[in-house]
């Protein structure tokens, strides 16, 4: 599940470079030497149609898993493995009402998963990476770097203090793969941050290094920036107030579980981002 977007892109392309066949969904067709696509949406469970499998990856929403499990579980099911989030020990009480809803809605997800596995004997586990990234393709570090593409600077709030792990989709394909093999694995539930710890302000830092740019970055007091957020709002237009003030909290996570019970072994953060490319003028 999820085998068009970035983690789990990197799954289907090292399972079958490892010589298995993985079963992918995607709501378009698809071809890829080695792997079965299936077209469906799991947001219409009642149609998908799968021959037996014995792993399910599911890299989307997990919100989107319990209503589609009953049309999941085969007799050759033994292991799901199911990305969820840290946000949902760091977010559960955002100023956001929309986010509060949204990881409420998950943490719920995860009990429904782990309840229905348990009931159809299938061993579980869930994995919370924490900002994912993968260069020019992620929701989270990509839009970072084009904003500072854009403008030459990025304003942090309160000197952006915090701690942060940003972890690589292919580390997180990797470390899937390798808890779905590891008994010890089984029915338990892992932070997976990325191999290094480092201040939000040093993650910008690294993200002008990757770019080739000279950091360049201004300090805004929280209560400005609650103040100018409506103001600046159009200049980031996927971003909320809460974001900004958590620039200045700690969210960082223990890997050790991971580390020890299935090798995780992430790269720290030295993102390398292509150069934008000048198309040149069409000849009159």
């Amino acid at each position: 599940m999820g085998a068009a977007g970035v983690v789990g892109g990197y799954i289907v392309d090292r399972l079958a470079r490892a010589g298995e066949h993985p079963i992918a969904l995607s709501r378009s067709p698809r071809f890829t030497p080695g792997v079965d696509w299936v077209v469906g949406d799991l947001e219409k469970p009642d149609a998908l149609r799968f021959p037996s499998f014995a792993t399910l990856y599911c890299t989307v929403d997990a919100i989107l898993l319990p209503p589609a499990l009953p049309h999941l579980f085969n007799p050759s099911l033994k292991r799901a493995v199911v990305f969820s989030s840290t946000s949902v020990m760091t977010k559960l009480q955002s100023e956001i009402a929309e986010e509060r809803e949204m990881l409420n809605n998950l943490a719920a997800a995860e009990q429904k998963i782990i309840a229905a596995c348990a009931q159809n004997n299938v061993a579980w586990t869930i994995l919370r990476p924490t900002l994912i990234y993968a260069e020019g393709r992620d929701l989270n570090i990509t839009p970072l770097s084009e904003l500072i593409r854009r403008f030459g600077f990025m304003p942090l709030v309160g000197g952006a203090p915090g701690l942060r792990q940003p972890v690589h989709a292919e580390d997180l394909a990797i470390g899937a793969i390798a808890a779905a093999s590891s008994p010890t694995a089984a029915n338990k539930i892992y932070s997976l941050p990325g191999g290094e710890t480092l201040t939000y302000h040093e993650m910008i830092g690294r993200i002008f290094d990757g770019l080739r740019l000279p950091r360049r970055t201004v300090s805004v007091p929280a209560w400005l920036w609650r103040t100018t957020f409506v103001a600046a709002k159009p200049l980031f237009p996927d971003a909320n107030v809460a974001m900004g003030i958590r620039m200045m909290k700690d969210m960082a996570f223990d890997p050790n579980p991971a580390i020890q019970d299935f090798g995780w072994n992430p790269r720290s953060f030295h993102p390398v981002f292509a150069p934008r490319s000048n198309p040149q003028s069409a000849n009159p």
